[in-house]
């Protein structure tokens, strides 16, 4: 039953003021004259190709790797016309489906055949297009369309025969801009985030070398082993768990490698074993600040262990790590292992071959520096556990931003909450 002042259409129940057109009838829809692989250069007119506007969509700058030359670039657009404001580039290959609204200064051209291109005619708004090509209706007809071959593409028949829901053109300027400022805060958090990872990164390479010292601490550093300084455990192959001892439910957890996010555990999707299976391995059950580490899969993968509430224990596949006699902080070593300094090693380890399965004699391999009191070891880990924090909770806002995001989309672009 469709609500009083909407209608039902063949992409789904939009307002009655609204119309369902195809594509074809809104915009020129063409693509670029083709450039041949002779003719790229290494400077002059910016050449793109699907990938850099699939970059381009999400409002980065696009790497520029190759060119044009100029003349080359004058001719096609005295022959063919050039990309003007609010042309719309969507991706025909690759990662189908990614729209670039061009801005008033672009002077760049682009690969034909990978990328279709929307000749505005100012009938619709090419930012409003932009957000409908989030939207599953659009994204549908993009894969529904390119379908039926080993390597799907989204044509220029495609993108004519396309049908989207269309407003009055005030209310798709209301939409695209409501959407478009949420699209911002998204886009600078996503900034905000990669700049603090950077800082940390840096911070690591000064802090975990010893080449930056904190005040009040100036001992020369010692080299350890770390599996001399550690308990190393691992859960026996013969006493692995099948998955029909994973449960939905039960007395204690069950951490695996897929379990790992970014650094801890995501005890929010582990599995579960029944108290017998448990205690049969005292060996390999884990305590908050316990190091872990995969063996198999993506080898050497690590995380620390916080936030347990229950009792816990590991399948087969990950390494559990404790210091003997408090010698070392948990933490500091955990940055430790999480930094180039344990990737150098993995890498030293696997030079010539391919590793699949890290031992334990591998790990008895593994020597690092380390500051020589526990008190500067804590006050490290300390710094790079608050940066991780201050990543954390950036890392949640921006999900957040982004449910509202799904949340705006859904009501705004079927018409469910109007801007008029």
């Amino acid at each position: 039953m469709v609500k009083p002042g909407y209608k039902q259409t063949e992409i789904g129940v939009i307002p009655e003021d609204w119309q369902v057109v195809e594509l074809g009838k809104l915009y020129n829809i063409t693509s670029s004259k083709r450039v041949f692989q002779s003719e790229w250069r290494k400077s002059g007119i910016p050449f793109y190709r699907a990938r850099e506007i699939a970059v381009m969509s999400e409002g980065y700058s696009a790497p520029e790797e190759l060119y044009i030359d100029e003349a080359l670039y004058n001719t096609y657009i005295r022959q063919y016309g050039a990309i003007k404001k609010d042309d719309v580039l969507i991706t025909g290959v690759g990662t189908l489906g990614k729209v670039y609204v061009v801005k008033e200064h672009d002077r760049f051209y682009f690969k034909d055949g990978n990328i279709i291109w929307l000749q505005t005619q100012g009938k619709l708004s090419s930012q409003y297009l932009k957000q409908q090509y989030n939207m599953p209706i659009l994204v549908n007809q993009v894969f529904g369309n390119a379908g039926g071959s080993t390597v799907a593409t989204y044509t220029i028949t495609n993108a004519k025969a396309t049908k989207v829901a269309v407003p009055p053109r005030p209310e798709q300027e209301r939409i695209a801009e409501a959407l478009s400022d949420v699209d911002r805060m998204i886009f600078s958090l996503e900034k905000l985030i990669a700049k603090k990872k950077a800082v940390k990164q840096g911070a690591m390479q000064e802090l975990l070398t010893g080449k930056k010292r904190l005040p009040g601490f100036d001992r020369e550093w010692n080299k350890i082993n770390l599996a001399k300084k550690s308990k190393i455990k691992a859960r026996i192959g013969w006493q692995g768990l099948t998955t029909n001892e994973y449960l939905d439910s039960g007395y204690s957890y069950l951490v695996t490698g897929t379990d790992f996010a970014n650094g801890k555990i995501d005890w929010n999707n582990c599995h579960y074993v029944a108290k017998d299976r448990f205690d049969q391995d005292k060996n390999i059950q884990i305590q908050n600040d316990d190091i872990l580490m995969t063996k198999d899969g993506s080898l050497g993968k690590t995380a620390l262990v916080k936030g347990l509430d229950k009792p816990a224990t590991l399948n087969s596949g990950v390494f559990v790590i404790k210091p003997i006699q408090e010698s070392y902080d948990p933490v500091f070593v955990y940055y430790i292992l999480s930094s180039f300094v344990f990737k150098d090693f993995l890498d030293h380890l696997s030079a010539g071959s391919t590793i699949i399965h890290l031992y334990q004699k591998d790990i008895s391999k593994f020597e690092f520096l380390i500051p020589p009191t526990i008190e500067e070891q804590t006050a490290i880990a300390s710094i790079l556990s608050d940066m991780d924090n201050e990543i954390e909770a950036l890392d949640q806002k921006l999900a957040k931003t982004r449910q509202l995001k799904q949340g705006m989309m859904q009501q705004l672009l079927t018409g469910k909450i109007r801007l008029v």
